[in-house]
This record gives C-alpha cells, structure tokens and sequence, in this order.
C-alpha cells in the first residue's frame, strides 16, 4: 500500500469529494487525469482459460462494452458513491433503468405495486409493455398507505414511487414506504432523477433500489440520455425466485449463493442488460461524469432560483395555483423538509387561472410567448425549460388516468434553470400578462 493510500485508509470523504473522484485513480500508463473514453465494442483477453473463467463469471473483468465498459464502470462507481449503494448499473435511458430493475426482479404473473404521481412514460411503461410481459401494475395515492397495504397481493413483488412526484410535485414518505416493504418482505424502488443524490438518498431512508434517469440533472446539459440503477446491497433475496433459483442461462449459477449481496446487480449487468442490449454508451457515460463533477453547485442554484420562481407565481393574480413543496404552503412542506433539507428541486407545475378549453388556449399562448424557457419534453438541463403535460408528457394517458395523476388541461411544468433569476422573473411575468 502506497503512502498515499495509507494516508486515506479509514478516511471517509464529503460528497464533493466524492463527486470528483469516486470510481477513479489517474491513469496509470499516461497519468491522465480526466476519466478516458474506452470507445470499444470489445477487449483482448490474456489466455483462452481466463476467457472461459470471465464467461462463467468466475472472475470479474472486461467481456464486451454491452456488458461493462470501464468509462462506464467510473460513472456507475461514483452514483453508486454518491447514493451510498453496494453498487450501480449504467443503462442506456432512464426507461431502460426501469425496465431493467423490473425485468431483474420479477416473472410472469408477478404484480407491483406503485405510486400514480408517476412520469407518464413510467406509467404506459408499467401498464402496457408491462402487461405483455405478463406483468401487472396496480396504483395508488402515495399518500394513502392503507391503500399501499391493500394492493398487496400473495403475487406482489416490489413497491414503486418517486422521491419528487412528476409533475404534481408530491413528496413521498420514504422511509413509511420502506418500513411497509420491509413488513412485507419487498424491495422498494425509488426513482430519484428530481431530487438527485445531493438532495436526497433513499437508501439511507431504507429504500432497497434507487433508480434515476441520468438524462436530467445528473448530466445536466441535455446533451446525452442516460440513466442507472444503485442498490442498497442489503436487501434479502433469498426467497426471490428471480434472484435465488438457478440461471439457466449460466448453468443454473445460483446469483444469490454465489455473489450474495451483489447478486440483483450482476443478474442485472449479466443477464438483463446483457440480454435487453440496454447499455449506456461509453461516451455517454464520459459526459454523464463530467456532469456529476459540477452536481451540488448546480443543485444550489437551480433549488434557489426554483424557490423563488414558485414564491413569485404563488402571488400572481393569473396564477390559480402553483405545486412546489418548498412553499409553505404545499401539503408537502413538511415532508421536504424532511427528505429534501437542501431544497425540494427545481421542477415543479403551477395552474392557470380559467376552465376548459380556454385555460387550455391560455397555456399555449402563455407557452408560446416565452422567452427564455425553452418549450422541449425534458427536465434537468442547465437551461429554463416548459411543457404542458397534459398535451405531451402525458397525453398518452386516458382522461381518468389523467384525473387520478392529478393533471389538468391548465397545468403547465417548469424546470427552472441557472439563469439569471431576475431574467426568469421577467420572463414568466411578460408571458402571464400576453394572457
């Protein structure tokens, strides 16, 4: 052990520290500082024996990029840091985390159960590609833990919800939630894109999965699609038939036996996403790590120009009501307090004063008359963005799926930005008064 690594034995770093360096030492042949690209489909191996061994996940190492990369290797090290997880798993999008946590863990026939203050791609996820893979999805209000315990069924098998409901700005009671799980023996995944691990770690509130779409603020820049899953390592698989049963596709290995508290990741990297193809790109992952490098300065100052953004448009007379649990007077106060001490994000959705079709004609205009909030179907980026949900995000759902998401033909979402929040301010104050 070298000094320096003597020196550091023991130590454990702060989050900015982390932010910079987890996962990753200079490079030993060139001393390069920044994190390489490995831009390579695949790697030479050093004898046939060793081939053999890395195939039948006898020793670990470097098989092909759709599998591990190590550029991608780095950023799954440091979420995994950054989210005080065993480990983590990079996929090609946030959907495809979803759908590999949920493919990792469940059969056909099975059931979970989740939280309908979902993103509506996550719902037409969860109700129709879930449903053809002989699963079923069953939601309740986040809110109403009666009804989380009810819709637990015998066939149940995770319990599902995110830190920062999109877009209706709920916070959800994690550790309530994992406390349920626990009774009943569930991992409980929790999507954290919004809040990201600088606001909150679920896995610290007894959540088992934390899963995100890197897309948004981890990246930050809206230049690349991404996402990760982190897992506690502390869930029990053991009874999980998925997890514990013997893989017939690696001569029935038993994940569980064998890799212990790594076993739902490596089913995840080895057979899930090995089999979906759903990998996250070496390049990609480069940029998702540059964008973690700079994660809690941006974190502050979208919180503090979101907090102030929501302050104004509450006071607004054509503003009929505005969904940010930083504000006083938020249902959800006292829970972001809780889970987002730092700040309760920077996304959020407000209302338009007016019914029907002409609050409806008042959100597009209103839309169509901003500045600088750019008008785009994302959330997280550096710049101010726009959307009306209803009309994109989540026209896909039916109008009695849009009622209990809780969306409205007047609901108009914000991600506010690093801009200039007097630049904001006017922005959103001139396009209020073309309406």
């Amino acid at each position: 052990m070298s000094q320096k690594e003597n020196k550091n034995r023991g130590r454990t770093f702060g989050f900015d520290t982390r932010m910079l360096h987890a996962g990753h030492i200079p490079d030993a042949t060139t001393g390069a500082r920044a994190v390489p690209i490995y831009q390579t489909t695949s790697y030479v191996f050093d004898s046939a024996d060793y081939a053999a061994q890395l195939f039948d996940l006898k020793q670990y190492g470097n098989i092909y990029t759709r599998i591990n990369n190590p550029t991608t290797a780095v950023f799954e090290e440091r979420m995994a840091s950054l989210e005080e997880g065993a480990g983590g798993v990079a996929t090609a999008s946030g959907m495809a985390a979803q759908l590999t946590t949920m493919m990792t863990l469940l059969e056909p026939g099975d059931e979970v159960v989740a939280s309908q203050h979902l993103y509506g791609g996550t719902m037409t996820q969860f109700v129709h590609t879930f449903r053809k893979l002989g699963v079923t999805a069953r939601f309740v209000d986040p809110n109403d833990f009666d009804a989380w315990e009810a819709a637990i069924t015998p066939q149940t098998k995770a319990l599902y919800g995110e830190t920062i409901g999109n877009p209706q700005g709920s916070v959800l009671d994690i550790a309530r939630l994992a406390a349920l799980g626990s009774a009943h023996y569930l991992p409980v995944i929790i999507d954290n894109t919004f809040a990201t691990p600088y606001l909150c770690r679920p896995l610290t509130h007894g959540a088992n999965i934390v899963v995100h779409s890197a897309t948004k603020f981890i990246g930050g820049h809206g230049n690349s699609i991404g996402g990760v899953i982190v897992e506690s390592g502390e869930f029990d698989y053991a009874h999980y038939g998925s997890i514990a049963d013997p893989s017939p596709s690696y001569h029935n290995l038993r994940f569980y036996d064998t890799f212990g508290h790594h076993a739902f990741l490596m089913k995840a990297r080895v057979e899930t996403v090995r089999d979906t193809g759903a990998c996250l790109s070496p390049f990609n992952a480069f940029l998702m790590i540059q964008g973690l490098e700079t994660l809690s300065m941006r974190m502050d100052r979208h919180v503090e120009n979101a907090q102030d953004v929501a302050s104004y448009l509450e006071q607004h007379p054509k503003v009929d009501w505005v969904a940010y649990p930083g504000l006083e007077s938020s249902p959800y106060h006292a829970l972001a307090a809780k889970y987002l001490p730092k700040g309760a994000g920077s996304v959020f959705s407000f209302g338009l004063r007016g019914e029907g079709g002409a609050v409806r004609a008042k959100g597009k205009t209103f839309i169509e008359s901003l500045n600088l909030f750019s008008h785009l179907a994302n959330v997280g980026d550096a710049r101010s963005l726009v959307i009306h949900p209803a009309s994109t995000t989540h026209q896909q759902l039916s109008d009695a799926e849009l009622v209990a998401s809780g969306i409205g033909p007047g609901m108009i979402r914000l991600s506010v930005g690093l801009e200039t929040k007097e630049d904001l301010l006017w922005d959103l104050d001139q396009a209020l008064h073309v309406i």
